[in-house]
């Protein structure tokens, strides 16, 4: 009788092995995909490695955003592997996430084998010209014996400078080739340059002599959040945090103005509006966070400069006054040594207008009927839940109300996908627990995000990763809906089924699911879920004629 033991082992000295080895010595810890025969050998040896784990996803579209999602946490990239054409075609989602995200990622593809390719071979694509817009760097791997080397310089790519994605397409016939014994690659340090004594000085007293200076902090400065606060309290600066990078600045704290979010109240941008003096920290200035590229103000009497690690970045959407190149710690550090004396600034009025724009309003009560008004979902979290919950949230309407009502006061709570990708909250919340086992783990979604990738329920009951769903099930593509209604004054197409179990869908998936039409219920349900040992998903009917903070669906409609 044949058994596993029976068997023969594959060899050890494969290229597949050699890539798990460079992964492993980079501090790679997890590989996020769905198997396809095209690199059987890679998931074998990821799977046999003992610094690594294999994570088995119902979707590629999860496993990229998984990926995503754990480097954006940790800093450290992670992997996503996908076969062919279709299965690269959807792990591209996830892909393009992580290159607007600027997130760190080792992307492998599995490819048709060296002698087929080029004669449209079962499922080919050109995968390096199809990645090549979406990454840093895509190339294909043509030699067993170079995998290792190109993998080693994947990794360099994806973490130096702005850092994001890197893809290796890899022919089927190279991942189980014996190449011997390899030396290891020589251990990579990320450069971190600094601001120096001349930049360092020239900013110090600009930002001291100026009328009503603020920061604008992004992504880059997440890693230096507390450096950041003594920039921003000894210069008296106001600071507004970039689109989704609403952790990077205690919301809590008095300098703190707002978040330059889609649908950002006119007032909040008030403070951006009348600065002198605009400092820009490891943010690229995106159309979100600009409003549209229009603040800072082009050619104003404001004077930005900005700081960040990759000089393609510096000056890329913005005329700037003075650019550096530097990482944002370093900077923000050395600003804050400086022995210069800033006058007091009083932010009080631009303060308390956000406070006013993020504070549940008197009028949003539970709701219509069976239905919860959005702002009474986020009060409930705000009751029911620790106040460092790890938040993952999806695209949608929805996002608005939590955007402004959930304060970020502590680091590491935020992951948010800045590309906009619907399907985000629940395959990121799933890598963040995974990462982060001690932490409270909560994705925030629409239903029509929800059902993209919401599968991924199953694999959160078989990792272990006990997180909780909280899904804002109104039957609309919202956002679609808001722009049809204000844009055509009708809705075509996002009216979606509903309403529907899905409480009922994730105990399919053998996770716990509630639905809730109260805010008594959703916080009693979130209670629960937080101490739970499996996945809960909390189904909240909202109210689809609350389409944002600012409109009802009515509203536009006969506008």
């Amino acid at each position: 009788m044949d058994t596993a033991a029976d068997r023969p082992r594959p060899p050890t000295d494969t290229a597949a092995h050699a890539v798990a080895e460079v992964l492993s010595a980079a501090g790679i810890r997890r590989c996020y995909t769905v198997p396809g025969e095209s690199f059987l050998e890679l998931t074998d040896a990821i799977d046999q490695h003992p610094r690594m784990r294999l994570v088995s996803t119902r979707h590629e579209n999860g496993a990229g955003f998984m990926a995503e999602a754990e480097a954006k946490l940790t800093g450290v990239p992670a992997v996503a592997a996908a076969t062919r054409g279709p299965g690269a075609s959807n792990l591209a989602v996830g892909v393009h996430t992580a290159m607007q995200d600027s997130t760190p990622m080792i992307v492998f593809l599995g490819q048709a084998e060296t002698e087929r390719l080029g004669r449209e071979a079962f499922q080919e694509v050109d995968l390096t010209a199809f990645y090549a817009p979406i990454t840093k760097w895509s190339t294909t791997v043509h030699r067993a014996d170079r995998l290792a080397e190109t993998t080693a310089r994947a990794i360099r790519v994806a973490t130096t400078g702005r850092p994001g994605p890197v893809s290796i397409a890899v022919p089927g016939d190279l991942f189980g080739q014996c190449v011997g014994a390899q030396d290891p690659p020589e251990p990579h340090v990320v450069p971190r340059p600094v601001l120096g004594e001349a930049a360092r000085d020239r900013l110090a007293t600009w930002l001291a002599r100026a009328v009503r200076p603020v920061i604008i902090a992004g992504g880059g400065a997440r890693a230096a959040r507390e450096d950041l606060v003594r920039v921003a309290e000894r210069f008296n600066t106001g600071v507004y945090a970039a689109w989704r990078r609403q952790d990077v600045f205690p919301n809590d704290h008095p300098l703190y103005l707002g978040h330059l979010g889609l649908g950002c109240p006119p007032p909040v941008l008030n403070a951006l509006s009348e600065a002198d003096a605009v400092l820009v920290v490891g943010c690229r200035l995106s159309e979100t966070t600009t409003q549209g590229y229009r603040l800072p103000e082009p050619g104003g009497r404001v004077r930005v400069a900005q700081i960040d690690i990759d000089p393609g970045q510096v000056g890329a959407t913005a005329s700037l006054w003075f650019g550096a190149v530097a990482d944002a710690r370093e900077a923000l550090r050395e600003l804050a040594e400086t022995p210069v004396q800033a006058p007091y600034r009083d932010w009080s009025s631009a303060r308390r207008i956000w406070v006013d724009t993020a504070t549940v309003p008197p009028e949003a009560v539970e709701g219509t009927g069976s239905r919860m008004h959005p702002w009474a979902v986020v009060a409930g979290m705000r009751a029911a839940l620790p106040e460092d919950a790890l938040i993952t949230n999806d695209a949608g309407n929805f996002a608005s109300f939590l955007h402004r009502g959930w304060w970020f006061r502590h680091p590491g709570t935020q992951l948010a996908p800045t590309s906009g990708a619907m399907g985000y909250a629940v395959p990121a919340a799933v890598a963040a627990k995974i990462t982060a086992p001690d932490r409270t783990v909560v994705a925030v979604a629409g239903d029509g995000g929800a059902l993209m990738t919401g599968q991924e329920l199953e694999t959160a009951v078989r990792m272990g990763a006990p997180i909780t769903v909280v899904v804002f099930q109104n039957g609309l593509y919202g956002t679609i809906a808001m722009h049809q209604a204000r844009e055509l004054g009708r809705i075509a197409g996002t009216r979606i089924s509903g309403p529907l179990d899905l409480a009922g869908f994730a105990r399919s998936l053998g996770a716990r699911g509630a639905t809730v039409h109260t805010r008594e219920e959703l916080e009693k349900a979130l209670a629960e879920s937080v101490e739970a040992d499996l996945p809960t998903l909390v189904d909240v009917r909202t109210d689809p004629e609350v389409i944002s903070p600012s409109a009802t669906l009515s509203g536009l409609l006969d506008g």
